[in-house]
């Protein structure tokens, strides 16, 4: 696993575009300076790396714009020890992120090749969240409550599976929408049954699959 002077000095540079685009979260800036993206590519890409945009990483699914990565981690306001649940492993690059963030991190990926390929990565890289396989709909119950829900993926619809398993105070980032766009959302978890919501802008995001069998 290779991560030369010159993948680093282009990690810097996509760190100050970061700035630039109005990531503030020095945290957050750190975190991707910290984490060499290339290589959670495909080898066709590897020379594209640490440009602002997403690729594709098998399985009709893509490793997300750096500045979407750094803005949903931006809006979650990560603690040292926050227990957050991810949806939507992906490549495995936001969720590494998350832990070099000091979260613990929990994350779950429907395609299996896609949890197979980023568990193996991710772990080389010496991070060890909690990997699984499985419905993102549904979330992770038997860990829950957590602090935080990212979803990495278009939601058409707010889970309310996720809803509950989330703590009061707690916050969920979600790209809700179907089509070509979503409109970011945050929402804070104000009682067991109400919630503030916040809106962010649109982005664009990769379907996130529901009543639909798990992919290989």
């Amino acid at each position: 696993m290779i991560d030369s002077y010159k993948h680093k000095g282009l990690r810097k540079k996509l760190v100050e575009l970061l700035a630039s685009k109005g990531i503030t979260d020095e945290k957050v800036l750190n975190a991707i300076n910290a984490i060499p993206r290339h290589l959670f590519m495909d080898n066709a890409f590897i020379n594209f790396a640490y440009k602002n945009q997403a690729f594709p990483i098998g399985s009709e699914q893509t490793i997300s714009h750096p500045y979407t990565v750094a803005f949903q981690s931006q809006l979650l306001e990560i603690k040292r020890g926050d227990k957050i649940l991810e949806i939507g492993t992906g490549s495995g690059y936001q969720c590494c992120v998350l832990v070099e963030l000091g979260a613990k991190v929990f994350s779950i990926e429907r395609h299996r090749s896609l949890h197979q390929k980023s568990k193996k990565i991710i772990n080389q890289l010496g991070y060890y969240p909690k990997l699984f396989f499985g419905d993102g709909f549904k979330g992770q119950p038997a860990y829950a409550p957590f602090d935080k829900i990212i979803i990495t993926a278009a939601a058409p619809i707010i889970p309310q599976d996720l809803k509950d398993q989330l703590k009061v105070g707690g916050m969920m980032v979600i790209p809700l929408g179907e089509g070509e766009e979503q409109e970011m959302l945050r929402l804070i978890k104000v009682s067991e049954k109400e919630f503030k919501t916040e809106q962010y802008g649109n982005f664009s995001f990769v379907p996130m699959l529901k009543d639909k069998s798990f992919s290989s």
